[in-house]
């Protein structure tokens, strides 16, 4: 077999958003996937290392450096690497730019979220946090509610700025104010004192989080957890894991099965028009897995 080598533009030139949603609904449908993660810490610094095995897609592994403090020299702050095992025999099929798969899995599980769970008619799209994450969910959600405006909220107004100039997101000042407004929050910072409020919070929006990836993160405060109906991609890589869910649970402030559904069960995925809805983003390697395969097929297609 020859290993193919995936580049990030090259790679990600004939990739759709829609498609890999639907490629993740079809690889839900399959065995479900075992999971193992391996988090190594030094104070800030993160190293990530996330595999999976999927009965009939394949193998993966991907290991991911986060390095915050990075920033300070305009170093690059998350690197890594991605290989993809073929199902049958074990071989290295493919090495795939860590980067195009981060970038399309996590926006792609978001939006798989929102399409089920966000207001049908929803036009004012906010996110919280003017990082690389925050460009790709434009992309992302701009193609699953092509009829809605983007906002952006961000710490500093230097990065607001530039995300708005390269994204044509309006500014927004006062968080409080914006997320009032919003149908569709996006939040994807790297905070562990949560800066969402629950009583911020209205009927009918949708609350989808991303940021968190560690134990001691959370984005929403306690009300906001409480108020809502809480789903997630996968119970087995957020409620132990993230302390979006971690914490509130250990306190006793909501219990696991105030958690309705992951995307195991997708016919749960479902509100009410005037239900707040909550999803975590906890990204797991089978989502890389789902992703990767997605994005070798359209390289050999």
């Amino acid at each position: 077999m020859t290993l193919t080598i995936i580049p990030f533009e090259k790679g990600q030139k004939n990739l759709n958003w829609l498609a890999l949603v639907d490629a993740i609904k079809v690889g839900h449908t399959l065995p479900k996937a075992e999971i193992e993660d391996l988090f190594l810490y030094r104070g800030s610094d993160t190293l990530l290392s996330r595999s999976a095995w999927i009965d009939g897609m394949g193998l993966l592994t991907k290991t991911a450096t986060v390095f915050p403090e990075n920033k300070k020299t305009g170093t690059p702050m998350v690197g890594g690497g991605v290989m993809l095992f073929d199902d049958t025999n074990g071989a290295l099929e493919a090495m795939i730019d860590f980067h195009l798969i981060t970038k399309w899995k996590t926006a792609a599980d978001s939006l798989m979220a929102a399409l089920a769970l966000a207001p049908s008619g929803a036009r004012k799209i906010l996110i919280v946090g003017a990082g690389t994450v925050g460009r790709s969910l434009v992309e992302a959600f701009g193609a699953g509610f092509p009829n809605a405006k983007f906002s952006i909220w961000n710490r500093s107004a230097v990065g607001a700025e530039i995300f708005a100039i390269e994204t044509g997101a309006q500014i927004e000042p006062d968080l409080e104010v914006a997320v009032r407004a919003a149908d569709i929050i996006l939040t994807c910072t790297m905070t562990t004192e949560p800066i969402l409020k629950g009583a911020w919070i209205r009927p009918g929006q949708h609350i989808n989080m991303i940021g968190a990836y560690r134990s001691d993160m959370r984005e929403a405060d306690d009300e906001a957890i409480q108020i809502a109906k809480v789903f997630v991609d996968s119970y087995a890589t957020t409620l132990d894991h993230i302390g979006e869910l971690k914490i509130p649970i250990e306190s006793g402030t909501i219990s696991r099965l105030d958690v309705l559904a992951d995307y195991y069960d997708m016919s749960k995925f479902a509100a009410n028009p005037e239900d707040i809805t909550l999803f975590k983003n906890g990204g797991g390697a089978h989502l890389d897995l789902m992703t990767a395969r997605y994005v070798l097929d359209q390289w050999r297609g």
